[in-house]
């Protein structure tokens, strides 16, 4: 046995003669009779106690801890005992990510996560906990990518959690447990006449901005971040380094999306484009803190400012600039009163002139090993899932490829 029974009741005493008596505790009759006690696999020592009438129980507790020490699966009855939300603060506080990254995920177990698995104690977690979690997500109308992320972030912290010795195994790795299934939408790209309607429904001032997504795929954020450094025109080239975000509500240079820093072919159209907008606009020096908001100061002369000098606040360019263009251009109805604003447009947003380069490049016959580069996903089967259906038709390449050799070899 991995230990030893304390019965707190009574204790043995041995007389000058030595003979052993059993007398009464001062704590007879009173509280858990039996302790269960061991040294664990840290050198300290663990207890467990139960009631009067228990040893048996006492004993099989001892039982199965020494089997669980002996097969790997031993966890610390008191870090079992601590609840999820607990370790996923715990968890969120250790890990070295981008600050808008930890704000993100702590918001989404905030508001989903917690409130379903929070106090729950990590070592009596089953895999039927999560299935009752993601059914509760999906009957809350929390699905698709949204829900696959929430989903992730949980999955991971219970991960660590085994790392750490809380529990013997993630329940979301049960064969039972499915994740959130992800939303089969089809992804439509916008035609080249609404690119360009809605380019000049824009202020002068933004027009650019349009050409360096649709003809260069850079994200919004890598849009407003784009500094006069990053663009060769010697090479035509664009160096796509940096992006302005918010991080903690507070607008910061930051590496662009997980860190892929990319070179992208800049084509004439959009050269030309930007030497006009850079005449017309004149870039201005923008000093704000790298990273984090208490990071340290880089300075960059962006190519794109607001009226007053500053640099471009997403919010304000989306509300003021970017929905009533589309608007104009008929993507999105006029509001009838406009203190009630423009309704949500998220499949419209910027990110749409992402999906148009890529469709143009993939219909132009460009591979999707070099699609997936110049947009700086992480790797081609991504590009793969999302732009697929975009690709030239291999039912037109089929017909053709049987229809020349029936007419070369076919001898009838």
């Amino acid at each position: 046995m991995a230990g030893h029974i304390q019965d707190r009741w009574f204790k043995t005493e041995t007389d000058a003669n030595g003979k052993t008596t059993r007398i009464k505790t001062d704590r007879h009759g009173t509280g858990l009779r039996y302790r269960a006690r061991y040294i664990g696999p840290d050198g300290t020592e663990k207890s467990q106690s139960f009631p009067d009438g228990k040893k048996r129980l006492a004993e099989k507790w001892l039982t199965k801890i020494e089997a669980d020490m002996d097969s790997g699966r031993y966890v610390d009855p008191k870090a079992s005992r601590t609840t999820f939300r607990r370790y996923a603060e715990k968890w969120l506080k250790s890990l070295e990510a981008d600050p808008t990254t930890l704000e993100s995920m702590t918001s989404q177990l905030t508001l989903h996560a917690y409130p379903y698995l929070g106090t729950r104690p990590l070592g009596s977690f089953k895999p039927e906990h999560i299935r009752e979690w993601t059914a509760e997500l999906k009957t809350a109308g929390i699905q698709g990518t949204y829900a696959q992320v929430i989903y992730a972030n949980v999955r991971a912290a219970l991960s660590a959690a085994v790392d750490d010795g809380h529990l013997t195994r993630n329940p979301c790795s049960a064969r039972s447990v499915k994740p959130p299934a992800a939303e089969l939408k089809r992804l439509v790209p916008w035609s080249a006449q609404r690119v360009f309607t809605v380019q000049r429904a824009l202020p002068e001032r933004y027009q650019a901005m349009v050409d360096l997504g649709a003809g260069c795929g850079l994200r919004q954020g890598e849009i407003l971040g784009i500094a006069v450094d990053a663009i060769d025109f010697d090479s035509d080239t664009l160096h796509v380094e940096q992006q302005l975000k918010l991080s903690r509500s507070k607008p910061v240079f930051a590496p662009p999306k997980a860190g892929k820093l990319r070179d992208v072919p800049l084509p004439g159209p959009v050269a030309d484009a930007l030497r006009a907008h850079m005449k017309r606009f004149p870039p201005i020096e923008i000093t704000l803190p790298w990273k984090a908001a208490g990071g340290p100061p880089v300075t960059k002369r962006l190519i794109f400012t607001a009226p007053g000098g500053n640099h471009v606040w997403r919010p304000s360019l989306n509300e003021e600039a970017w929905k009533p263009a589309l608007a104009a251009a008929g993507v999105i109805p006029v509001p009838e009163d406009k203190r009630d604003g423009y309704q949500a447009a998220r499949e419209h947003g910027m990110h749409a002139l992402r999906h148009f380069y890529a469709s143009a490049l993939l219909d132009g016959g460009e591979n999707i090993k070099a699609v997936s580069e110049y947009l700086g996903h992480s790797n081609a089967a991504l590009t793969l899932r999302i732009y697929a259906h975009l690709m030239p038709s291999s039912k037109e390449r089929t017909r053709a490829a049987i229809a020349t050799v029936y007419g070369t070899q076919n001898p009838r």
